[in-house]
């Protein structure tokens, strides 16, 4: 793996090896944004060429044609594939995610078919040029995200550029331009036409990132919401009682918990924070009070429902599943036995709830109390204590005289907690207490 100046050398030497081969060649896109703006790490290097498909193969010696029909191919340089894409212009809207045809054309008008201004620009590596068609650095001056040339019909050429749209502001923490926020809110109920792949994956990128409390306010905001996640636009004016909540409903709190999500979050963690209250307004009752009860149960159901509405991965919705449904009962740790609290703390996604669990209390009440309490206790205990080995088996239980059934379970879960709770300290005294269980 190439660091970014590797990677840099190689995608200058594609560049010069086109120019060598009497084409033109640039950077584009999101390292041109990048690179302009700044940023530490400006995301990797896209190459747009006046070179056909073919002449890019035989230019280069090793080559995967993606995307060929739409220009692109890819280049290994260096060890690095790079995206090496014809300059085109796009032929008809289609239907809503690809273009009726394309055509080759020169850099200029392949700017103008781009989605943003700020990712519009070309940069020269021999040069060391910015080529700027389209108003990209007035519109990283001005913290704008502005569609090129019609936003309707930006739009329209591909809806996900409506999240998109979102993501940049959100990450760049820019505004949106005023006609290009109009036309999202124009056609966000045709995002559905975006495959839940695509859609997810724009979601994920969004809730690791920067900002996701605003990009969940914007997506409220430009109408996806009620689109993509139909559940989350739910919380809104789902009032709470104000002695826990007094930040007020249970869309304010999740924003409010999302912005308290520490840098480079888990995707389990993100999706779990977004999701842990959306059981609320099925289960809201007034008796005393306002109630949820069972609102983590019901929560973890639908945050399967939504996931694998999205096509996510089965390990991440089961996680988040787990992880939605537990995230009440750290109101109970002082309270367990040691035996239960260990099993609580084996959890596989512990790490993640117990930092569920601190950003739910502090975007809300405030009492901090379990969480340090559970804190305290994952620091004390050494991982042996916590899950150990067991000390007896069902082979055990053979040898004694049993004959598998239901009952080894409940058995051995019995002698299991008197080794949490470290009232056997040893395979020895485990099995006298197994024959004491057995005896009687």
């Amino acid at each position: 793996m190439q660091d970014k100046q590797g990677q840099y050398n190689s995608a200058a030497r594609i560049v010069k090896i086109l120019r060598n081969g009497g084409f033109e060649a640039f950077f584009a896109g999101g390292w041109v944004r990048d690179r302009v703006m700044g940023a530490p790490s400006p995301s990797d290097i896209d190459i747009a060429t006046s070179a056909a498909p073919d002449d890019i193969r035989r230019l280069f010696g090793r080559t995967v044609g993606v995307g060929e029909q739409f220009g692109v191919m890819i280049v290994l340089e260096g060890g690095i594939p790079f995206e090496v894409a014809t300059f085109r212009a796009d032929v008809g809207i289609g239907d809503g995610r690809h273009p009726e045809s394309v055509v080759y054309t020169d850099a200029e008008n392949d700017a103008l078919r781009r989605d943003f201004t700020i990712n519009g620009m070309f940069y020269d590596p021999v040069t060391d040029e910015v080529i700027d068609y389209v108003g990209g650095r007035d519109g990283i001056n001005a913290r704008i995200i502005k569609a090129i040339g019609d936003p309707e019909q930006r739009v329209r050429e591909d809806y996900l550029r409506m999240l998109r749209a979102v993501r940049f502001a959100v990450r760049f923490n820019f505004s949106i331009e005023e006609r290009t926020l109009n036309a999202i809110r124009e056609n966000a109920h045709r995002i559905n036409a975006i495959s839940p792949e695509r859609v997810y994956a724009e979601m994920c990128k969004m809730l690791v990132g920067p900002n996701p409390h605003t990009g969940m306010e914007l997506l409220r905001d430009t109408d996806l919401l009620k689109h993509i996640l139909p559940e989350a636009e739910n919380l809104c004016g789902v009032e709470q009682p104000a002695q826990f909540h007094p930040e007020g409903d249970v869309f304010v709190h999740t924003v409010k918990a999302l912005s308290l999500m520490p840098e480079n979050p888990s995707l389990p963690l993100a999706w779990a924070t977004l999701l842990h209250d959306i059981g609320k307004p099925a289960t809201k009752t007034f008796t005393d009070r306002i109630r949820f009860n069972n609102h983590n149960v019901v929560g973890a159901k639908m945050s399967v429902n939504v996931l694998k509405r999205l096509r996510a991965p089965n390990a991440l919705t089961d996680a988040v599943a787990a992880m939605v449904e537990n995230h009440m009962n750290f109101i109970n740790v002082s309270k367990m036995r040691l035996s239960t609290l260990k099993k609580f703390l084996s959890r596989e996604t512990i790490r993640d709830e117990l930092e569920l669990h601190r950003m739910d209390c502090s975007a809300s009440h405030g009492d901090l109390e379990n969480y340090r309490f559970v804190k305290e206790k994952l620091s004390g205990f050494k991982a042996e204590q916590i899950k150990p080995k067991p000390f007896v088996t069902g082979r055990d239980l053979i040898e004694l005289g049993l004959t598998p059934g239901p009952i080894f379970g409940r058995i051995l879960d019995a002698v299991y907690d008197l080794q949490l709770e470290e009232k056997v300290a040893s395979r020895e005294e485990a099995l006298a207490a197994l024959r004491g269980m057995i005896d009687r």
